[in-house]
């Protein structure tokens, strides 16, 4: 067992995983929530009670936010350092249940303090426990581990506020729950300043030491990444420009317009657009949709919603309407027009729509059946996949307007 800790924490030093949130960062994502935590259980899971912002955080305002009790644990060091002051045996996980004495500060005696058998990584069995309990789980995870944390907190179905790098929106474990709305960006995203441990190296750029030798990193490419919804989410992008060919050129090898820029996206365009990956900071699923194209074996184009889950040909979404009409035998489009152009019953509505909703649901699965994908990632053109005029582009979220 302490040769495979020995490893874990080897590997933690290669990647430099060990970010430290600054309190401030913390409060000014946090104030878009509040409304979600009252009531709830918050799991702080990759967090060392004894100097984590997110307890510090969650305990000081734990009666505002109406918490109903605070978990949280971290791996444990093999070493001591600045940050883990590990010379015990084992690892630990605090429980605070809120004020007890009426000065609203979480004092020791108020805090729980529990023992763990194993090191306290987020994948044993002590810590799932502790998830299971869980309502929203708020933390700074590993980035190396990102694909496998966001997968843990899937699978048991959990809320989620927590912060990773910009990169990760482009791995084709994390992409698919954006863009089916499972996971989407924070409040804020960008720059973010960190203590880093002593023994991280030196840098030419974005690292300095304080007056006290602490080490810091800032990073421009952060980004929090919640299931829990927030203002921002519902504020409309402002469009003003026109479309026009020459400013917005078709890909060579995709149906869909290439936008450099969130604030150049044409208000008059309703195809497919690809647009940077920024996009998705000011991403308003109720004024876009992300949207995957697919190809047939004849080399038909058809995009597929995320949103609602269909496939219709790419020419226009008027098709998929006469599609439906010509799937119906012509027994039952006689009976659909003579009851609703005569009767107007609601029976016989009710019988038309089901007939069409089946017609059009096996019409789907055998579109889905005779398409595929043309890219590594649906709804999204990576570096080097997508080409104008015989030049590779960057990368890209293919969406289009919602009407």
């Amino acid at each position: 067992m302490a040769k495979k800790n020995g490893n874990l924490h080897t590997a933690k030093r290669e990647k430099n995983d060990e970010f430290y949130t600054q309190l401030a960062d913390i409060e000014n994502e946090l104030k878009h929530y509040t409304e979600h935590f009252r009531g709830k259980v918050v799991y702080c899971n990759c967090d060392d009670p004894r100097v984590s912002n997110f307890f510090h955080y969650f305990s000081y305002n734990f009666e505002r936010l109406g918490l109903k009790k605070l978990i949280t644990t971290c791996y444990k060091n093999q070493e001591r350092d600045l940050f883990s002051q590990n010379d015990s045996e084992h690892a630990i996980y605090l429980e605070y249940n809120g004020d007890k004495n009426g000065d609203n500060i979480p004092n020791p005696e108020e805090i729980g303090i529990h023992h763990l058998k194993g090191d306290g990584d987020f994948r044993s069995k002590e810590s799932i426990e502790l998830l299971k309990q869980a309502d929203i789980v708020v933390t700074n995870p590993p980035f190396s581990l990102f694909r496998e944390y966001i997968a843990q907190l899937i699978e048991y179905n959990k809320k989620f506020i927590i912060i990773g790098s910009q990169n990760s929106i482009t791995y084709k474990e994390i992409f698919p729950l954006i863009a089916q709305n499972k996971m989407w960006l924070g409040y804020k995203n960008g720059d973010m300043k960190f203590k880093v441990p002593e023994y991280y190296e030196e840098r030419q750029t974005r690292f300095w030491i304080d007056e006290e030798g602490q080490k810091w990193r800032s990073l421009g490419n952060i980004s929090w990444y919640t299931n829990l919804d927030h203002s921002k989410r519902h504020e409309e992008i402002i469009l003003y420009k026109k479309y026009n060919e020459e400013e917005y050129p078709k890909y060579d090898n995709y149906n869909a317009i290439n936008v450099d820029k969130v604030a150049d996206i044409p208000m008059d365009y309703d195809g497919i657009m690809g647009v940077p990956i920024t996009f998705l900071d000011k991403y308003n699923p109720e004024q876009f949709e992300i949207v995957a194209i697919r190809k047939d074996d004849e080399d038909n184009d058809y995009i597929y919603s995320f949103r609602t889950g269909e496939i219709e040909p790419i020419e226009g979404r008027e098709e998929k309407r006469s599609a439906k009409l010509t799937t119906m035998s012509s027994d039952q489009f006689s009976m659909a027009r003579i009851s609703t152009e005569e009767y107007s019953s609601d029976d016989a509505r009710r019988w038309i729509n089901e007939q069409s909703e089946g017609h059009n649901g096996r019409r789907q699965e055998q579109i889905c059946k005779n398409t595929h994908q043309t890219t590594a990632i649906e709804g999204m053109i990576k570096n080097a996949e997508g080409k104008i005029n015989g030049k590779i582009t960057y990368a890209r979220i293919t969406i289009r307007k919602i009407k």
